[in-house]
């Protein structure tokens, strides 16, 4: 397929590990499969292409450094664990890297660098100089201090953000799951593979539902909202089992394997990807299908064509725009606050003058503070 040819090209690549991929299923710490992961990489970095990690795994390598038989529930024992295996991890890491010729430099980040514009640009600068310094960055959520993450635990939307952050030109998942499926291969004998996806229709979303594995907190569904990030940033993405024999050679070679998720026409630039993945999503407007038109064409969002509106935020916050069938078109900036919009949904802008105090704008999202999602 045409999308697995680009992948041949791919001179940034960001490939993201899971909890999965780096333990056994007992807990332990699969050596022999960090030690073909960090081989791999080192190839393509040999290759001339730049390498980022984003690596899963610190609470679980706490677990297995701690001697215990379990994660714990507790969210201070996770960050106490995490504190503990981020450094046994980036040990590891460090010194198979070195091995292979390679220099490896840890980064930690949360949500929080991506939320603030200077943070947001000052860890692009960061990672962007690394690279052109010969540096492979490791990255993972400070699982040891932000509380959010790691009650999420989603690396996989971490990744993407990278990706997004650093205008990769693609973005690897491994994880236990081999791709996406017609159906839950589990339960389902005639579910199929999906070999690629070109667009993220409310039908993908569904079939993507349900836990992931055991030993990671991420499914199916974390990865089509990663897929949905990278793809707006104009990265390809591909989601594959990590323990396929030389699979990222194989992926980079163009060989049929996984799902690979086609990326868009034109890629975001920086303050369009900031305003769609760094800010927080503080509530969703429903849209009409004349809305959705106007939007695909160019134009702000209009009182006129709003539905319904879901959530409380506040004038400034970003909301996430959507369709009556819930698939979201895009996200921006919102002019109005949520009880605002309530008011004034449907109505044309002549026709709200009076009713909003302080009405600074037509427009309850101008296109310049918009990013389209499709």
């Amino acid at each position: 397929m045409e999308t697995r040819e680009h992948i041949k090209d791919a001179k940034r690549v960001v490939v993201k590990v899971g909890t999965s991929t780096l333990l056994y299923d007992n807990g332990r710490l699969n050596l022999f499969g960090i030690e073909k992961l960090v081989r791999e990489l080192a190839d393509l970095a040999n290759q001339g292409r730049e390498i980022i990690l984003v690596s899963s795994g610190a609470i679980g390598a706490g677990v297995v450094r701690m001697g215990l038989d379990k994660r714990p529930s507790g969210v201070k024992e996770k960050q106490a664990l995490a504190a503990v295996g981020q450094g046994m991890l980036m040990h590891i890491y460090d010194k198979l890297f070195a091995e292979y010729g390679q220099i490896a430099g840890q980064v930690l980040l949360t949500r929080d660098n991506y939320v603030q514009h200077k943070q947001y640009t000052n860890s692009r600068n960061t990672l962007l100089a690394m690279l052109k310094m010969g540096v492979l960055p490791i990255i993972n959520e400070n699982d040891a201090v932000a509380v959010d993450e790691v009650k999420i635990g989603d690396n996989d939307n971490l990744s993407a953000m990278v990706a997004a952050l650093i205008d990769a030109d693609v973005l690897i998942i491994l994880s236990d799951i081999d791709g996406l499926y017609t159906g839950n291969p589990q339960k389902e004998a005639d579910a199929r593979l999906i070999p690629e996806v070109r667009e993220i229709t409310p039908h993908i979303e569904e079939i993507a539902g349900g836990a992931g594995s055991s030993m990671g907190t991420g499914g199916m569904a974390t990865k089509i909202e990663a897929a949905k990030i990278a793809t707006a940033a104009g990265t390809t993405m591909l989601i594959a089992s990590g323990t396929e024999d030389n699979v990222l050679r194989r992926i980079i070679n163009g060989e049929m394997i996984g799902t690979v998720f086609s990326p868009k026409e034109s890629h975001l630039k920086s303050r369009k990807s900031w305003l769609a993945f760094g800010k927080r999503i503080s509530g969703d407007i429903v849209v009409d299908d004349g809305c959705v038109r106007a939007l695909k064409n160019g134009s702000s969002l209009l009182a006129a064509g709003i539905r319904n509106t879901e959530g409380e935020y506040g004038k400034g916050d970003t909301v996430r725009i959507m369709t009556e069938k819930y698939q979201e078109i895009a996200r921006g900036v919102i002019n109005y606050d949520s009880s605002d919009i309530c008011k004034i949904m449907g109505m044309r802008t002549e026709e709200f003058r009076n009713i909003v105090k302080n009405n600074e704008s037509d427009e309850v999202i101008h296109r310049d503070n918009m990013v389209l999602m499709i």
